[in-house]
């Protein structure tokens, strides 16, 4: 019976939005009852939002990319709020579908995006989905993380002691993975069965924290951000 009840309770949403507008249409939209969903705090400033995600422990934070300091101000929310290490899931909440903009919403802690010009049904199924532990990411939104991951530099997979998190061979199907190969080009490439890659696979899984290849491409992104930052003088 427990058990059930928890599954009918709403996922409890703050939201970080453009205006008092949006926040009140936001707030008229999601009603627990018909949606599953609960907004228990809506703000327009970044100083704000952070002390309303402390009082409440949402957990769910859809985070607008502008707010009222500025444009680009809820990217720097998404990074202090990645830093905070909450239990909270993060969505962002994109005007352009430009790549950039969708690609530095992931790497700076998103779990998903969402565009303004999508059905409001859209953002409801992404945080349904974002809270269950998923990532949102459609096709084209992978397309560019794949890219971008393999622009970036090479990927070290260590803690913050500097101890290695992988071997070598995990290393090398991590990397292959995130580049978008299949178990099947894996395989091929390292001379091993898909079995094996598979076992490779979970372990690597495991080590990392992740459960699907797409968050595997967003811990390596986050990864890769993290070393160049530490790289620079």
């Amino acid at each position: 019976m427990q058990n059930t009840q928890q599954s009918r309770s709403p996922v409890n949403v703050l939201f970080a939005e453009a205006s008092f507008l949006h926040c009140q249409m936001v707030e008229n939209v999601f009603r627990p009852k018909r949606t599953g969903i609960a907004v228990v705090a809506c703000s327009v400033d970044s100083r704000n939002a952070i002390a309303l995600l402390k009082q409440h422990a949402p957990d769910v934070v859809v985070v607008s990319a502008r707010l009222r300091e500025g444009p680009l101000e809820g990217y720097r929310l998404l990074r202090e709020l990645h830093t905070l290490q909450s239990k909270t899931r993060i969505v962002m909440l994109l005007d352009s579908r430009e790549r950039d903009l969708v690609i530095d919403a992931f790497r700076c802690g998103a779990h998903g995006v969402v565009f303004r010009d999508e059905p409001v049904e859209t953002l409801g199924k992404c945080i349904r989905v974002v809270h269950s532990g998923q990532v949102w990411a459609d096709s084209e939104n992978l397309g560019y993380l794949l890219e971008a991951f393999k622009r970036a530099m090479p990927l070290r997979f260590e803690d913050s002691n500097g101890a290695k998190l992988l071997t070598r061979r995990e290393r090398d199907v991590a990397r292959l993975v995130a580049e978008g190969l299949t178990n099947r080009d894996i395989s091929k490439q390292l001379g091993l069965s898909e079995h094996t890659i598979r076992n490779y696979l979970l372990k690597v899984f495991d080590k990392l924290g992740v459960s699907t290849r797409v968050e595997l491409v967003l811990y390596c992104l986050q990864e890769r951000q993290r070393t160049g930052a530490e790289s620079q003088p």
